[in-house]
């Protein structure tokens, strides 16, 4: 892992996704609620910003189900800074419709922000700016590997009312030199389209990644190791997953059954075909890691121990129970990736579900850290490798909860007497602040991370909860108000931090007159370099 100057070795964080922050869009965005967020992360002595995955969502608005591995979310874009710039104008912002702040209504969002994107391409198409138009032709060539593809196959999801691709005709399906060039003539005001929205996503983005890291912040980034059945990666790379001669999968990724589902979970993804991947040296998958650490510091990796062996169910089957451990290609695409990237790859190991010393043995060999996430060690009233007394090492994160967990809070309420009363001892509290007790808990661990959710910040029930897994609506909804983050909290937890070690140097002191009323100040937020790692 690279270093700052800082001599802390222990780091602390957040985790949300920027469609939860203040904006007055419908949806979270990379504005001033974006901004705000860092001053806040910075004052609060703070070191990390963990996100979800940041690609363009389908069905269901999950994160984790992307059009692109490769591409940015441009339901994200900031129209007030697309506004600085010229791509929008007053006139195109005059009439914001009254949103929940509080909640994402998705469809009404999305047709909304589509329309301020759209009537920011018409005026991007009328620009003069030479420096913008530069930059503009610079970044589609830089990206042209994936971005080609992508352009291309949203434009013909339009083409195609928004259909999947196997549902296409045939000569779109498996689209040939001839045809991809009719296509392109074709559809090029779409693709024009779609390759600015990315432009567009990538500067903003940039500008407020840049803005972090001079802030001290480092930011965690998320994929999930498979991609969306529904996607310009499978479209445009069939023969690196297992598909028939139409293009349905042969098999499909889940997990078995466990003591949590009988049937297991069959979540569709297709299968990778790993040894067309070690053909040319695992590209892909080198080229879609490069990639995000251009976006992020460090990058999370779902469903990690799919890398040693996944479970792969017979496409067709209603349920996980009929599948198959098959070996994964393991150490080798990493060892890959590594000469390509550098042998210090700063990604975290989601090792979450059924993990075997195999896995374990694969983690630990590539120096990845692993996953605490104190809820679980709590469901149960026995010893868990969860609490915090049996951690095995320190190269962990350790979490309150996971966007896929109930948030502390409604966690707490929901669970049994028995858990309950176990927390009160184990941290010695009442269960009056239990979001507060598991975050102090979990800053006190001897884990080098320490992460918890923004909303068990706020101490907020299940309605706060950011994803169930199982449920198809509702989810990835949560939205706060810029309100709710205030300097007293900003403070609190910079004296918690200060007390177990995990904010900068204690020799470095800077005048901060709250601070001093609570602790001796750190002056934890030293600036990072562009590309610099915590």
């Amino acid at each position: 892992m690279r270093k700052t100057k800082s001599k802390a070795s222990r780091y602390c964080g957040i985790l949300v996704h920027p469609t939860s922050f203040p904006s007055p869009y419908g949806i979270g965005d990379m504005g001033k609620g974006a901004y705000d967020f860092i001053d806040f992360l910075k004052k609060a002595g703070l070191t990390l910003w963990q996100c979800l995955p940041l690609g363009p969502t389908g069905f269901g608005d999950s994160p984790y189900q992307s059009f692109s591995s490769f591409a940015g979310q441009p339901l994200i874009i900031s129209p007030d800074k697309l506004k600085e710039t010229g791509l929008l104008t007053n006139n195109d912002l005059k009439d914001i419709p009254q949103w929940d702040p509080r909640k994402i209504d998705y469809g009404p969002a999305i047709a909304y922000k589509n329309g301020l994107l759209k009537k920011s391409y018409e005026h991007f198409k009328e620009c003069t700016d030479e420096k913008l138009l530069s930059e503009y032709e610079a970044f589609c060539q830089t990206q042209a590997l994936w971005l080609d593809d992508y352009a291309l196959f949203m434009a013909l999801k339009n083409l195609h009312n928004g259909q999947s691709w196997t549902q296409w005709e045939n000569k779109y399906r498996f689209i040939k030199p001839r045809t991809r060039a009719i296509a392109e003539k074709q559809c090029a005001d779409d693709i024009g389209y779609y390759k600015y929205i990315q432009f567009i996503f990538m500067k903003q983005w940039t500008e407020l990644k840049a803005y972090a890291n001079e802030n001290g912040i480092a930011i965690i980034g998320d994929i999930p190791i498979f991609v969306s059945p529904d996607s310009a990666d499978i479209w445009g790379n069939k023969h690196l997953f297992q598909l028939d001669s139409k293009g349905y999968p042969k098999a499909v990724a889940g997990v078995p059954p466990d003591y949590f589902s009988a049937t297991g979970q069959l979540w569709g993804n297709p299968l990778y075909k790993w040894p067309e991947h070690k053909k040319d040296g695992y590209a892909w998958w080198t080229s879609r890691i490069a990639h995000q650490l251009e976006l992020v510091d460090y990058l999370r990796i779902d469903h990690f121990r799919g890398f040693e062996s996944y479970w792969s169910v017979p496409y067709g089957e209603e349920t996980a129970i009929n599948g198959k451990w098959i070996k994964g290609p393991g150490r080798e695409l990493f060892d890959a990736i590594a000469e390509k990237l550098g042998d210090d790859l700063p990604i975290f190991a989601e090792d979450l579900g059924i993990i075997t010393p195999e896995v374990e043995e694969l983690r630990d060999a590539l120096d990845f850290p692993g996953m605490k996430v104190l809820q679980f060690a709590f469901e149960t009233t026995g010893e868990s490798a969860f609490l915090p007394h049996q951690f095995k090492t320190t190269n962990c994160i350790c979490y309150t909860g996971t966007h896929d967990n109930d948030t502390t809070r409604g966690w707490y309420e929901h669970a049994s007497e028995a858990s309950r009363d176990k927390v009160r001892r184990y941290m010695s509290c009442n269960g009056s602040i239990i979001s507060w007790d598991f975050i102090r808990t979990a800053i006190a661990t001897t884990a080098k991370y320490a992460i918890f959710p923004l909303q068990d910040l706020f101490g907020l029930d299940s309605s706060a909860r950011m994803n169930t897994p199982g449920v198809a609506s509702g989810n990835w909804a949560w939205r706060y108000v810029s309100g709710d983050l205030n300097d007293d909290t900003a403070y609190r937890l910079k004296e918690t931090c200060i007390l177990f070690g995990r904010t900068g140097d204690p020799d470095e002191k800077e005048e901060d007159e709250k601070a001093k009323a609570t602790a001796a100040d750190s002056g934890s937020s030293k600036k990072l370099s562009k590309g610099e790692r915590v």
